[in-house]
């Protein structure tokens, strides 16, 4: 077998080291020593070498000789972590159908490497410090302290414009085709740094909102909710008439569903930074739309109208009280969470059904604007080549693979003949994933075979959820949920230079802990909304307004790529 580590595969790595700049001490690299890559150049030795660089890109000769799968014995370190639904079943992303077909189908064996559940961002952390990286390494980049930039002028990634350029035919074609995602992908200084996740259709970007009991609802004669004031009814009818305890209950702690909070959106408003009318960047909390939003719910908290143990609530408490009845609403994602309830509570309450909810307005028959949306780069599960790696191409290639046809279909319908069938030139997934013999859930049984249902360095197919949600609300969910004019508000993918990440990173700290605090004592009524004002003060004190100002220049330079 053949090896890629050719001298145009060092020619690259040099390259790549110049147009990042000097790589630093952090990278990893076996008992110390550099690569050649690693080895500083003058100015005019690395303006030659990319020359020579691009010339080679030019060549096609080799690119149309490129066949998968590879001739190498090429064995490459993946870092990622691992999905829920996967580890339900495997305790390595390499034992299952999906990560063995991918290895078969590129040539490149892959040793995976995960970290304990839910212990991604601080092993994440671990790695960089210890410095003897994986090859390849699964990551939010965006979160990187500095941002992807940083990541570059630390020594730990490579620069990636002239490896794309030369090995990656599939992903150049795609960004060439799609602008405005290949802006998206970029630093600020036009630097390319990973192999994305890229939802593939915008109907993908709308994935959470409210859901209520559509079988209560039908017994106690009331529509589905569209304002504030119909949602205060129908919370109320669930107290007194069906009997539930806690009427709108949902993870209020995790993150996502927090920021995507449907009640503060009525107001203009969200728990973190959008897109103002005026196109620059707001801070949502210290804003009176923020005030009105806290208001509401402190009075829903005080009827019990939302669930009192609000402040802790996790998955597994907010699935017993749905599924129960204690429960009637919540806010979540319309797999892993109606999917999921339905699924579960009609094996002992058949009448059992939740309904999606459009997201509220204050007056009957206005338009919601202000929404749940991701943006086609949602900052997840993107693939970097290290500074440890030793074989550029083969790492290459193997991410490239997926942006294919080929690996396409992979990465969102697995293998042909097992997961799926093509049904009049449609992908069907096969019962294998629909109605598992073993009994696994729909997400456990895709999970296995793809990684279309959740994130990796790929471009996800709308096909995939037409068929993941098996149940009629379900494929109402993305339409009900989408019909706002979110994409004016959200903010696109920007970084903070390396010189201001290390400020704003300080001041936001301080600023989103305080929120956090506050806000939820401002709902339970431990603290009075007179201090509100107070409150924004103290929000200003802690740098908010150079956090804005930092935000919005990142703004312009993204605007500008």
């Amino acid at each position: 077998m053949k090896s890629f580590k050719t001298k145009k595969v060092l020619a690259v790595f040099a390259a790549a080291a110049v147009a990042a700049g000097t790589l630093t001490g952090c990278g990893g690299s076996n008992g110390g020593q550099q690569s050649q890559a690693q080895q500083p150049q003058s100015s005019s030795q690395g303006q030659a070498q990319s020359a020579a660089d691009a010339s080679a890109a030019t060549d096609s000769a080799e690119s149309q000789g490129f066949t998968y799968p590879m001739d190498t014995d090429a064995k490459l370190t993946y870092w990622c972590e691992l999905n829920q639904n996967v580890s339900a079943n495997y305790s390595n992303l390499g034992d299952t159908p999906f990560g063995q077909e991918w290895q078969k189908e590129t040539g490149v064996s892959i040793e995976f490497q995960h970290p304990p559940a839910n212990q991604g961002s601080e092993q994440f952390s671990l790695l960089l410090a210890d410095g003897d990286l994986p090859d390849l390494l699964e990551y939010a980049w965006m979160s990187y302290p500095g941002g992807p930039e940083k990541a570059i002028k630390d020594g730990n990634i490579y620069e990636l414009t002239d490896i794309i350029n030369q090995y990656c035919p599939n992903l150049r074609k795609y960004l060439d085709e799609n602008p405005d995602i290949d802006r998206m992908i970029k630093t600020d200084e036009g630097h390319y740094y990973c192999f994305p996740f890229i939802r593939g259709d915008d109907k993908l970007c709308n994935t959470i909102g409210l859901m209520l009991r559509q079988d209560w609802l039908e017994e106690l004669n009331m529509e589905v909710p569209t304002t504030i004031d119909e949602w205060h009814d129908v919370l109320v009818a669930f107290r007194d008439k069906e009997g539930a305890s806690a009427p709108l209950s949902w993870e209020y702690t995790m993150g996502a569903l927090t920021s995507a909070n449907p009640f503060a959106y009525a107001y203009g408003t969200c728990q973190d930074f959008y897109l103002g009318e005026d196109g620059k960047v707001h801070y949502g909390p210290a804003e009176d739309g923020y005030k009105q939003y806290l208001e509401l719910f402190r009075q829903w908290y005080s009827e019990k109208l939302i669930d009192q143990d609000l402040g802790t609530l996790a998955l597994d408490q907010v699935s017993a009280k749905i599924t129960s009845g204690e429960a009637g609403a919540s806010i979540g994602w319309a797999g892993s969470r109606m999917g999921t309830w339905i699924n579960a509570a009609v094996k002992t309450n058949p009448e059992f059904m939740l309904v999606t909810a459009p997201y509220p307005t204050l007056k009957e028959g206005d338009s919601p604007k202000m929404g749940q949306i991701d943006n086609r780069y949602p900052n997840q599960a993107a693939v970097a080549i290290t500074t440890s790696c030793k074989d550029i191409e083969a790492a290459a290639r193997l991410m490239d693979y997926a942006y294919g046809e080929a690996g396409h279909m992979l990465f969102n319908f697995g293998i042909e003949g097992e997961s799926y069938e093509m049904i009049d030139g449609y992908p069907t997934y096969t019962d294998k994933i629909l109605n598992n013999p073993d009994g696994w859930s729909v997400a456990q049984s895709m999970s296995a075979y793809i990684r279309g249902n959740y994130n990796g360095p790929f471009v996800q197919d709308l096909r995939y959820l037409e068929q993941y949600y098996t149940i009629e609300t379900q494929k109402e969910s993305n339409l009900v949920w989408g019909a706002t004019d979110a994409a004016k508000y959200k903010v696109p993918p920007i970084t903070p230079t390396a010189e201001e990440s290390k400020e704003y990173s300080t001041i936001m700290n301080e600023v989103n802990t305080y929120r956090d605090e506050m806000t939820l004592k401002f709902i339970l009524g431990d603290e009075s909304l007179d201090k509100f004002d107070e409150f924004v003060e103290t929000l200003k004190g802690f740098g908010l307004d150079r956090a804005l100002e930092i935000q919005n220049a990142a703004l312009e330079r993204y605007n500008a790529r």
